[in-house]
């Protein structure tokens, strides 16, 4: 056994204490005081072992991902591969979600108490319910909106009313729009660094992106879709700054940032990823484009009456009033950290720990050669993919360390989870990693009952 893949089991083992002792203690103080608010810390979930519809079909699935994932990632041209990826990150998701069945699966999710449909009947005039949506966050507020209305800036709920107005209403048509887009983030993520990396570092990546275990989350919660949408943005501008129809994919990136940041606060922390995509880009100028793509999104929202920094302040008022209020910061500010360890499984971590190593001794030899830094990582694919998954890291630690995240984010903290899978490029032995990831989710899966 090499030292490299020993140092990457020791970081699998340590990512698997981490969430072990986020378990331990979660049950220790829930059970004293029940401040975490959680059914299983550090999950938002209930212990219930079951199995459903998708079971056999999630087995099959992750067996033919194990088994042939890698070759064929190697073999497919790249649109076929894309579109592969695509359709088996489909069949992962659906069949983890079908699991549950499809009503409490899929259907009923996106309906309960706190989602986004509750609130959809109160769009019957969009315009009236933009200017009077920050009338409704706060708890004391008359009719104030649900936890996750409140929580988001309105592009979010209005997603729903906009695909109730076309005929798409109720959760079964929300959960399959959400599965359908989600499952897209991978597609973008292969596009990205294919084109600031290497494509055989995204073939790598491919079936790693295809199994994770963030898929249990993905089907269905709407941060899947918020995910999708960030990923694109990123995707787009990858391509502008390469050269790739600067204009066009500038202009369309910026106004996926803009619906982003009207689709979560929080993800205005994709500026990081945004940035390490600029670092590495050839071009400048698409920057215009992109900037003249974003203002289109808040410009629409803001003559709408809605004004996102009220929207904000008084979002950071209603989170304090309530469970957010509650939640002890110094359990979630590191077990958040465990609940991402859940979201993309062991193979990830190992993979972060060989992107940090690289990008570490990227910098040493640059420090030891006449050539400057900037040109030593824009020479070398691997170095570019880890600045990138890095980038993805520190945004991620910052929504941790701003205590706007506490727990819950197995399905907020998506969007940067995504950005870290692509580190598995790095591995060796593909197909025991994968196999991992697979166990992993299908435990969780089967195990408890989540949130989402």
């Amino acid at each position: 056994m090499n030292r490299d893949l020993v140092r990457d089991l020791y970081a699998a083992v340590c990512a698997a204490l981490l969430v072990l002792a986020a378990v331990l203690v979660g049950w220790a103080i829930q059970h004293r005081n029940g401040s975490l608010r959680v059914g299983w810390p550090p999950l938002l979930a209930t212990w219930e072992p079951h199995v459903g519809p998708g079971t056999p079909a999630a087995v099959l699935v992750a067996a033919a991902v194990v088994a042939y994932g890698p070759s064929l990632a190697a073999r497919l041209t790249w649109r076929p591969l894309l579109l592969a990826v695509w359709g088996a990150g489909m069949a992962w998701t659906w069949s983890l979600a079908l699991v549950d069945g499809w009503y409490r699966g899929v259907a009923e999710q996106l309906t309960t108490r706190n989602e986004y449909l509750r609130a959809v009947g109160r769009f019957h005039d969009i315009p009236a319910a933009l200017r009077d949506f920050t009338r409704h966050i706060l708890i004391d507020a008359p009719d104030n909106w649900g936890a996750h209305v409140a929580g988001h800036p309105p592009g979010a709920t209005l997603t729903f009313v906009l695909l109730d107005r076309v005929g798409l209403g109720g959760g079964g048509w929300a959960g399959t729009w959400c599965i359908t887009v989600g499952t897209t983030a991978a597609v973008a993520v292969l596009v990205t660094v294919r084109t600031l990396a290497d494509e055989s570092l995204a073939r790598r990546a491919a079936p790693f992106l295809v199994l994770a275990p963030a898929a249990v989350w993905v089907g269905t919660s709407a941060d899947g879709y918020f995910a999708a949408v960030a990923a694109w943005a990123v995707a787009l501008l990858a391509l502008a700054v390469r050269g790739f129809r600067p204009v066009l994919n500038g202009c369309c990136s910026g106004l996926l940032f803009g619906l982003t940041v009207y689709l979560s606060y929080g993800l205005t922390l994709m500026v990081l990823v945004a940035g390490a995509v600029l670092l590495l880009g050839s071009a400048r100028r698409p920057l215009l484009f992109a900037l003249a793509g974003f203002l289109v999104v808040p410009v629409l929202f803001t003559v709408s009456g809605f004004a996102w920094w009220e929207g904000y302040r008084l979002l950071t008022t209603r989170y304090y009033q309530g469970a957010g209020g509650v939640r002890p910061y110094g359990y979630w500010v590191w077990a958040n950290l465990a609940c991402t360890v859940l979201i993309v499984g062991p193979a990830t971590v190992a993979g972060v720990r060989r992107a940090v190593v690289r990008l570490w001794h990227g910098g040493r030899w640059s420090r030891g050669s006449r050539r400057p830094w900037s040109q030593w990582w824009s020479d070398r694919g691997d170095l570019r993919l880890c600045l990138l998954v890095l980038s993805a890291l520190l945004a991620l630690l910052a929504a941790d360390l701003s205590g706007m995240s506490k727990a819950e984010t197995e399905r907020i903290w998506l969007p940067f989870a995504a950005w870290l899978l692509p580190s598995c490029a790095f591995l060796t032995g593909a197909r025991g990693w994968l196999a991992g990831q697979a166990v992993l989710a299908l435990l969780v899966n089967h195990l408890l009952l989540t949130g989402w």
